[in-house]
């Protein structure tokens, strides 16, 4: 941090204003029908711009700013090339109809609504530990879309479910969120102490799924078995399912063992994934084009993640996050790190977590561990508060958004509850990590 309070100089109040705006027509675009990109892409550019007028006005020196320009991109990019090989896999998965294999596999078995929504929550959970919340919750909530496109009374809460389930199941393993992966790398805790996170995570996801799956829908999916033949998986389908689950694989034990940027070896994968379609291409008639299957990506979600992290780092950068190592000498450390988790489903969870790390608060271990759990787990509260929500409102455009996620934010504040009333049980009571 440059060390230069501007929260109250005229840049300061005009930014905050911007951000606010900004957030507000991110909120209610189903109102005015606006993408949420948009907004959010004005806001993250125009406040750094704002900064950079007013340096120049003053006379002041634009190396600080030009370095903090300089590690938000890099922060940037590194969710953003995440995000732009995860979407290239699932679209080469949809084109090569392995969803609809497996919508077929899940829908002919006859399993309710109610049965469809536990499993993807229990699926979401458990993957994210390994393979990353933003990647689990984009993997199934395409799974969740392909079971059926219309019914909304299932999507939503099933779309919610992913998403706490996710970021829940990311919370207990050092690299299932970015928040956690952050707090590993800061030697904030030990590989296993996370791992001690697992009985509130999961009580937590539970209590929210239990009261979400009282909206789900009776009945089962439309299918006849007469008329629905079973879809056959393209050629090399299944080849790009396992050169994907290396891939998140790759990027899990490159940034472990060699510190390498996760995005580093999911672009390795992407580059994998380019060859075995020209050998394929080369070799079979029905081969597949990787940047046809590009073009079906998101970008929106892309631009949205750059905007909102662009607005964040500037509201850091002007001093504003300064006030979070001021709350933990005000009211203390259980309480702040409970507001963490309230304040990263309104701000995006890294740069409050990076935040927290700079100021660098004494804490126990207990403490670090309650924070990784509320910045990761309270993420989920709205529905742009955590990749993994940013991800699947992208792939559910128009049915999972804002609004719908609102309606149902009690049930995930109810699992908030849980989840720390259990770490509170475990950690401070019992001693037990």
């Amino acid at each position: 941090m440059h060390g230069i309070d501007l929260t109250t100089s005229w840049v300061g109040i005009l930014a905050l204003a911007v951000f606010v705006i900004g957030y507000y027509f991110i909120a209610t675009e189903e109102k005015y029908e606006i993408n949420k990109a948009k907004p959010a892409l004005f806001a993250g550019t125009s406040m750094f711009m704002l900064i950079g007028i007013y340096y120049a006005f003053n006379g002041m020196d634009p190396k600080p700013l030009h370095h903090e320009m300089k590690l938000l991109i890099e922060e940037i990019a590194e969710i953003f090339f995440f995000l732009f090989v995860a979407m290239t896999y699932i679209e080469t998965l949809i084109e090569r109809g392995v969803f609809e294999s497996l919508k077929f596999q899940l829908v002919s078995k006859g399993y309710t609504y109610k049965k469809l929504f536990w499993l993807t929550g229990l699926l979401a959970f458990f993957i994210s530990p390994v393979a990353d919340n933003l990647t689990t919750a984009l993997i199934l909530s395409t799974v969740l879309f392909t079971i059926d496109k219309k019914n909304h009374a299932f999507l939503v809460p099933g779309a919610i479910n992913i998403v706490v389930a996710a970021n829940a199941g990311g919370a207990w393993s050092p690299f299932g969120d970015i928040t956690t992966l952050m707090a590993w790398t800061a030697e904030k805790g030990e590989f296993a102490d996370f791992l001690f996170l697992f009985v509130p995570s999961i009580s937590g996801w539970a209590v929210t799924a239990w009261l979400l799956s009282m909206a789900v829908p009776k009945g089962q999916p439309p299918f006849d078995a007469e008329s629905e033949k079973k879809p056959e998986i393209r050629k090399g389908g299944m080849v790009v399912v396992w050169l994907g689950a290396s891939t998140i694989l790759i990027a899990v034990l490159g940034h472990q063992f060699f510190h390498f940027p996760a995005m580093w070896g999911m672009m390795f994968g992407l580059a994998l994934l380019k060859l075995y379609s020209y050998r394929l291409t080369a070799r079979s008639t029905d081969g597949f084009d990787v940047f046809i299957n590009m073009e079906k990506i998101e970008n929106d979600t892309l631009l949205f993640f750059f905007g909102i992290l662009s607005a964040v780092g500037a509201l850091h950068y002007l001093g504003f996050l300064n006030y979070i190592h001021d709350l933990y000498g005000l009211i203390g450390p259980t309480a702040s790190n409970i507001g963490v988790g309230f304040l990263s489903a309104i701000v995006d969870n890294v740069p409050v977590m990076s935040a927290i790390l700079k100021a660098s608060p004494e804490m126990g271990l207990d403490q670090w561990m309650l924070v990784t759990m509320t910045a990761g787990v309270g993420g989920s509260l709205i529905s742009f508060g955590s990749a993994a929500g940013v991800g699947v409102m992208g792939r559910l455009r128009g049915i999972y958004t804002f609004g719908s996620h609102m309606k149902f934010a009690w049930t995930i504040l109810a699992g908030y509850i849980v989840s720390i009333a259990l770490w509170y049980v475990q950690f401070e009571i019992m001693g037990l990590y």
